[in-house]
């Protein structure tokens, strides 16, 4: 049998849809995974026998080189995965998982790190007590964007397009599972939309990619605003005026002149930066890590402010 040091670093990559995505094998590659094993169609059920036959079959000098991935689309699965796969570790046989569900905690991490530091820097201000807005936020991104903004202390409003009971589900979910307090507002017809932006000194857009959740002749009403956030990176931009590249740029037609965009690309750089240090992170640490939403806030913040301001 080979020394613990000459065997080859392996990944489990779990996932409940029916493929994994490349865009995370390869970014587990780049961070010096050797062997990536994508295992597709994933229930909660089944992390526990997968976990257990991952970790008994190397010793428990090989285990330190063997990780664990859980994928998929849905973040309150995939945290719930996480959590059966930390419970079915037998110590010493124990490794390293890390979750990041259609990179939805790296990509919110990235978001809001971003946002508080310009909120900092250009505002003075902190995100507590701070009115924020997601649009699109019934989707993943938006749903983590929204449990790392309330836990700083902001009073978050998780939108919905479609009506109003399906955002108060949204929020909801949200709240019981990660033990938060957001509210749930609908969005749906101008008059809404209006209305919450007029309120907001925050907006998160989180929709879905080529689509406009705020227009020019929206902006205008967002009296309060100080930041406006845009993860969508394919025409048009998800918040009209925030350009792909910005990254606390002065807001064209903002009623406030201290207003500034943060485009998706200026997210995707820290949202990259982060999911790269955490598949080394996992890999090298020297001792078993759990890897979930929290933690890529911690390692997003830590790339925002090695970047300066």
């Amino acid at each position: 049998m080979p020394e613990a040091s000459d065997r080859p670093y392996v990944l489990h990559m779990f996932t409940s849809t029916p493929q994994m995505s490349p865009f995370d094998v390869n970014m587990a590659a780049d961070a010096g995974y050797q062997i990536l094993v994508p295992y597709c169609n994933v229930d909660e059920d089944s992390v526990v026998t997968l976990t257990q036959d991952a970790i008994f079959s190397r010793g428990p000098k090989g285990v330190s080189r063997t990780g664990i991935f859980i994928g998929g689309r849905d973040v309150m699965q995939a945290a719930d995965m996480l959590e059966r796969a930390r419970h079915a570790m037998v110590p010493p046989f124990e490794v390293s998982v890390f979750t990041d569900p259609s990179g939805a905690y790296t990509t919110a991490a990235a978001l809001v790190a971003l946002a508080e530091k310009h909120l900092k820097a250009i505002h003075q201000l902190e995100f507590d007590g701070k009115r924020v807005l997601i649009l699109g936020s019934t989707g993943a991104v938006g749903r983590v964007a929204a449990a790392m903004a309330a836990s700083l202390g902001a009073v978050v409003a998780v939108a919905s397009h479609s009506s109003q009971s399906r955002a108060t589900q949204v929020s909801d979910e949200i709240n019981r599972r990660f033990d938060i307090a957001t509210s749930g507002v609908a969005t749906g017809s101008p008059e809404q939309l209006h209305r919450e932006l007029a309120r907001a000194e925050i907006v998160f857009a989180t929709a879905v990619a080529g689509v406009q959740v705020m227009t020019a002749a929206d902006l205008s009403h967002a009296k309060n605003l100080l930041i406006a956030a845009d993860v969508n990176a394919v025409p048009p931009e998800g918040i009209a005026g925030v350009n792909v590249m910005d990254d606390g740029k002065p807001l064209a037609g903002a009623a406030r002149s201290d207003a500034i965009g943060i485009g998706a690309l200026a997210i995707g750089n820290v949202k990259y930066q982060t999911q790269h240090r955490l598949f080394v992170r996992m890999r090298t640490g020297g001792k078993p890590v759990y890897l979930g939403f929290p933690e890529a806030f911690d390692e997003a913040r830590a790339v925002v402010a090695g970047q300066g301001s």
